[in-house]
């Protein structure tokens, strides 16, 4: 079977959990809660498919901007220049939970292989 259609639907569940966590960032604006939620979403993502685990944080971290930044245009809410900013800086936690995702997972079958 082809990768990239393996892949195909992580992609799909990768973005609807950028998305997630996009309305999340916007209804409650709280950064950490938000950074918590893409380390998580990012090492499932890197755990599961842990080969070039960097796309992982580039798919869900790209909604969360484009969410703050369609609530800017609809008018629902009106996001600080800090805010947008900042939904930018979650590609960083992604980065580092799709990478220690990656990592357990590859860890974890060399200690399987090793019994």
């Amino acid at each position: 079977m082809n990768r990239a259609l393996s892949d195909k639907w992580f992609y799909v569940l990768a973005a609807l959990a950028g998305i997630g966590i996009g309305r999340v960032d916007v209804a409650l604006g709280d950064l950490p809660l938000t950074a918590l939620l893409v380390v998580m979403a990012c090492m499932l993502a890197g755990i599961l498919r842990p080969v070039w685990p960097w796309r992982w944080a580039v798919v869900v971290g790209i909604f969360i901007p484009l969410e703050v930044l369609q609530a800017y245009a609809l008018g629902t809410v009106k996001p600080t220049p800090a805010e947008v900013y900042g939904s930018f800086l979650t590609f960083l936690p992604g980065m580092v939970g799709a990478y220690v995702g990656a990592f357990l997972r590859r860890a974890t079958e060399n200690l399987m292989q090793g019994k």
